[in-house]
């Protein structure tokens, strides 16, 4: 048995909190510094995460040195890199695919176990491979792992069949390496895309259009050393927005870009939960607020993001009348849905679609976390339920939420770990 979280709920949260640095912005940054040569990056505002570990393992395998203290990292590159990546850090997490582009356009090949990370569904590569072999790679599938070599790359246009956001940075850092113009459509236009891009230019890279669904690359042989702050976690600070919502607490978020959070401040408004936003910070005051059933689609930004899908049904389990979601990114991202039922949660799924009936109170239970943010979820529904929840598999939760147990106790949680006889990978 591992740790188990145990929450003691019906308090509500009051407080304030810094947000963290974006998790999916500070992994392909990192990524991004295989495309040095002899120089350094630096990265300030990294959150403190196991993926965070995972991938600086990964690059510390591939030849760079890493440090790494108090938010800020530096990756010093080699002249020379390996270019094959070991499986069990790659199978660890999905964000690993991230190194293919940088390490293609650097050393000429890669050779990549195909990723892991969580159980949400088939979460593909084609878009990757595909984007990879316009540029002029050669791509095999052998014993379970990416073979990709390549005489030389060339700069093109590649048009993506879905907006995803791990193609288009790989696109995006393997352009940056690559002599000429290429043009990225359909290109994935989350905040992130556009953390990367700043990181890309300040190495000395053109890139205009990030932000939209054609993004401009002029790729050079050389980049330069660089510094690039990461940007706020819109995902950490929703989710701390919709714990607020469910104790009825009054919690703010201070240092993040609220323009991020737009898609679930629209929803909370159609449900008549009123915030207060100003540009970088956003209070949500619960107290008193019934909030309504709403309907929506997950799509990608500036759509409602899949990542805040379970938060935002588990808060939807307590509204007045029925919630209608519709899962559009992910296919199987509905795993948790059995243990929102034990707390209590009425709950119909039909395909990708789930109807939730809002109910006027949860029950503790003994749950378990099947993913990040499925973890996240179950947290709140916890501090919300009466009685005593305890969450199991808490290995996915450390993956995305710095500091999380000192930030839920400083806004009055009744939250503790119990050590089990063995610690969670």
């Amino acid at each position: 048995m591992g740790d188990r979280m145990l929450i003691r709920g019906g308090r509500p949260l009051s407080g304030a909190i810094t947000a963290q640095g974006a998790k999916n912005a500070a992994l392909p940054v990192m990524a991004s510094a295989l495309l040095l040569r002899g120089r350094r990056l630096t990265l300030e505002r990294v959150p403190d995460l196991k993926d965070i570990h995972t991938m600086a393992n990964l690059l510390r395998h591939l030849g760079a040195g890493i440090e790494f203290e108090n938010g800020r990292m530096t990756i010093d590159v080699p002249d020379d890199l390996k270019w094959e990546t070991p499986a069990e850090l790659v199978r660890k997490m999905r964000a690993s695919s991230l190194v293919l582009g940088p390490l293609v356009a650097r050393c000429g090949k890669a050779v990549l176990p195909l990723p892991g990370g969580c159980a949400i569904g088939s979460r593909p590569i084609d878009f990757h491979l595909r984007g990879l072999a316009r540029m002029g790679a050669e791509i095999d599938l052998e014993q379970g792992s990416v073979h990709a070599r390549t005489s030389g790359l060339s700069a093109t246009r590649i048009s993506l069949d879905f907006p995803s956001v791990g193609a288009t940075e790989n696109m995006l850092m393997t352009a940056a390496l690559t002599p000429g113009e290429s043009v990225i459509e359909n290109a994935a236009r989350e905040p992130e895309i556009s953390n990367l891009a700043q990181a890309l230019r300040a190495m000395g890279t053109y890139v205009e259009g990030d932000g939209t669904g054609t993004i401009t690359i002029r790729g050079s042989r050389e980049l330069g050393s660089a510094t690039v702050r990461i940007i706020p976690d819109r995902i950490e600070a929703s989710t701390y927005l919709l714990a607020a919502l469910m104790t009825r607490g009054e919690v703010t978020i201070n240092d993040i870009n609220t323009e991020y959070l737009a898609a679930l401040l629209s929803k909370l408004d159609d449900a008549g939960v009123i915030c207060d936003v100003s540009p970088y910070s956003v209070t949500l005051r619960g107290a008193d607020q019934n909030w309504r059933g709403v309907t929506l689609t997950t799509s990608p930004y500036p759509g409602f993001p899949t990542d805040v899908q379970p938060q935002i049904m588990a808060a939807l389990c307590m509204a007045e009348g029925t919630s209608v979601i519709h899962e559009s990114v992910f296919d199987s991202r509905y795993v948790h849905v059995a243990e929102f039922r034990r707390m209590g949660g009425k709950i119909d799924i039909q395909g990708n679609t789930v109807v939730v009936i809002g109910v006027s109170k949860l029950i503790g239970a003994e749950v378990r976390a099947s993913d990040l943010r499925a973890g996240a979820a179950l947290i709140i529904m916890g501090l919300a339920a009466d009685g005593q929840t305890e969450i199991h598999e808490l290995k996915h939760i450390w993956r995305g939420y710095e500091n999380l147990m000192e930030k839920m106790t400083s806004l009055g949680a009744d939250i503790e770990i119990e050590p089990g006889s063995e610690i969670d990978e």
